[in-house]
């Protein structure tokens, strides 16, 4: 199979010609309808956007290319990332290809880490990364080609070459926050020999085979969710104006950072732990039960259950209870939130208020993180924000291979719809 460049190569001229004979063929054919709520609600449910790198039918769960998500789980970020670009799975070599490029492009300048070691001692983790991923843009080959002089036609390859650059190095970033901020000690060099996320693993410090597959599946199963998600929107939106990747991900990772999109899953842990806390381990299911009400009672949610599209048990976060009946079966967190799957739905469902009573990602993932050490809860987004980036940047490279033009919707103001509605 052809590396990923070449791959493209050969895709790209065929699907700017499907998507431009289809625009002028249909180009007056009506998408969507918004409704006032819709507007008023944040856009939710209204079709603006073109995504090839994933979808999410509400009764399926997450689709990476036409794979079903939980087929992914015991991929390598490398082959989730190609196909993620192309649309196929690689084969051996061209994923050697993909572990290669990683490798010959991951050392991370010098000056990025003087940029955080001047940062205050108390600067957010999320803010650290990303303020190194800005700092990093005077390496844009984009920027570079644009500012001489470069063909429209050749946007997308000089858009792979910095998602590679960038993609690369991250895992040795992100790795390098998390033993600065929290006193972890020095940072721990690469280990050519290991694949993308097994590396970034072991760079944090934690030599564990069983978290070095975690990591590999926590990163394939966050690294995209459809295009209309306030990470990969935003990252979208800003690429559209031709920023550069490293403006358009550190926009991305700012929008990440926010608590609506990237908090969730330390607040499930949160939930968790609270539990475990008041009832000194495992709860009895009528223990349960009644925390989960007065949880509800109180005006607040149960954390982890329910989901902006789904009507069904998110498919990640049944891959990482998988993981966990495996990894941890006895760990008294994790027998909690296997309790809770058992519990929690039936009330919501009692409850009647809740459009979708089952699990998403989140419910999960927090407690394995928390059994293998990682207890640092504001850290939890940078690994997100690794693992979203690998989504971010293949849309990036799509967006520029079709020639996608700037994003610019209408904007009324309220008396405009208000006048509009009298009508």
């Amino acid at each position: 199979m052809a590396t990923l460049k070449e791959r493209l190569k050969e895709q790209i001229p065929a699907m700017k010609e499907d998507i431009k004979a289809m625009v002028k063929a249909h180009g007056d054919k009506v998408v969507s309808q918004v409704t006032l709520a819709q507007v008023y609600g944040g856009m939710r449910g209204v079709k603006g956007l073109i995504c090839d790198t994933s979808d999410v039918p509400p009764e399926k769960g997450l689709i990476i290319r036409g794979h079903p998500v939980a087929e992914l789980g015991s991929k390598l970020s490398e082959e989730a990332f190609y196909l993620l670009c192309t649309g196929e799975l690689p084969d051996k070599a061209a994923i050697e290809d993909m572990k290669a490029e990683f490798q010959k492009r991951a050392k991370v300048p010098a000056y990025v880490w003087a940029v955080l070691e001047a940062l205050p001692k108390d600067a957010h983790p999320m803010a650290m990364f990303n303020t190194a991923v800005l700092a990093m843009e005077k390496e844009s080959i984009f920027r570079d080609k644009y500012t001489k002089g470069m063909r429209k036609e050749e946007y997308w390859d000089a858009t792979l070459e910095d998602c590679l650059d960038l993609l690369a190095k991250l895992p040795e970033i992100a790795a390098g926050i998390y033993r600065m901020k929290f006193g972890k000690g020095k940072k721990i060099p690469s280990d050519p020999k290991l694949d993308w996320a097994a590396n970034y693993a072991h760079m944090m410090g934690i030599d564990s085979p069983d978290f070095a597959d975690l990591m590999r599946l926590y990163m394939v199963l966050h690294s995209d969710h459809e295009g209309g998600n306030v990470s990969a929107h935003t990252c979208h939106c800003v690429s559209s104006a031709l920023s550069d990747p490293y403006y358009a991900i550190s926009a991305g990772l700012n929008g990440l950072a926010g608590p609506l999109h990237g908090l969730a899953n330390q607040e499930c842990l949160g939930w968790i732990l609270m539990v475990k806390d008041k009832f000194g381990g495992v709860p009895s299911d009528e223990q349960l039960r009644q925390f989960a009400w007065d949880t509800l009672n109180s005006g607040k949610v149960v954390p982890g259950y329910g989901h902006a599209v789904l009507r069904i048990t998110d498919p990640r976060y049944a891959a990482f209870k998988a993981f966990g009946k495996k990894a941890c079966p006895n760990d008294p967190i994790f027998q909690i939130v296997e309790k809770v799957y058992e519990i929690v739905p039936k009330v919501l469902t009692e409850h009647g208020k809740a459009k979708d009573p089952w699990p998403n990602v989140d419910a999960a993932s927090g407690s394995l993180l928390y059994f293998f050490g990682v207890k640092e809860f504001e850290y939890y987004t940078v690994l997100f924000g690794v693992s979203r980036a690998l989504g971010m940047c293949a849309q990036l490279v799509m967006s520029r291979a079709w020639g996608e033009s700037i994003e610019r919707p209408k904007s009324v103001t309220t008396k405009w719809m208000k006048d509009n509605i009298a009508k």
